[in-house]
């Protein structure tokens, strides 16, 4: 499928009715260039298309909200560059985005644990979102990654707990519960974290952690 096709196919699902519209708006969305197309559905074109990384990059350049989403489901992560990768993160403007194009593609690149750390020290509302994100996939998706990789991350995680930007600060959360659910050992210095990050004198920092301390404690029940 070419790039042409491609678009003209994702035009043909595309429900951007008024509800549609409002109801993306309701969760946080960015409905600017949005076509009101579901994940299973552009999950579906995925499996159509296949891996072609050369259409991934020509559909994350059209600026179509969903079509950034199928890029990164059609992407290959051992031919995405750091300067690929740089650009996509800086034209991410929506949560959805933003979580999709980690999850289904930048965590499984080469440099995915380098930019989980520099993206979360980013001052770009997005960009430090993606840092945080990447924290929280990585630790469902990396199953060869040790416990000690992870250890090192609730420093940044405890850093940014006091930024106020609610696409942050439940990005942050987000990681600190993923990591703290990935075995006992890591629920038990999350916790520690979440904890410390109680002490902050912060609303998020104290959100961040009181809510991450609910599941995490819950962990230990099972």
């Amino acid at each position: 499928m070419n790039y042409n096709t491609a678009i003209a196919k994702l035009k043909s699902c595309a429900k951007p009715s008024p509800k549609n519209i409002a109801g993306m708006a309701r969760f946080g969305i960015n409905t600017k260039n949005a076509l009101c197309i579901s994940v299973p559905v552009l999950r579906k074109m995925a499996r159509e298309i296949g891996k072609n990384h050369k259409l991934a990059l020509e559909l994350y350049n059209s600026g179509i909200h969903e079509a950034k989403i199928l890029a990164s489901m059609i992407g290959e992560p051992a031919k995405m560059t750091e300067k690929q990768t740089e650009k996509w993160v800086k034209g991410f403007d929506s949560w959805d985005v933003c979580d999709q194009v980690c999850s289904n593609l930048f965590d499984k690149t080469r440099f995915a644990w380098q930019k989980a750390a520099s993206w979360s020290k980013r001052k770009e509302e997005f960009v430090k979102r993606a840092g945080f994100t990447m924290m929280a996939v990585l630790s469902v998706h990396d199953k060869k990654a040790s416990d000690k990789d992870f250890i090192k991350l609730f420093s940044l995680i405890k850093k940014g707990s006091a930024d106020k930007r609610n696409f942050v600060k439940k990005a942050v959360n987000w990681a600190l519960r993923q990591i703290g659910k990935r075995n006992r050992k890591l629920n038990k210095e999350a916790m520690r974290t979440a904890r410390e990050i109680a002490k902050i004198n912060s609303k998020s920092a104290k959100w961040i952690a009181h809510d991450a301390l609910r599941e995490l404690e819950n962990f230990n029940k099972f």
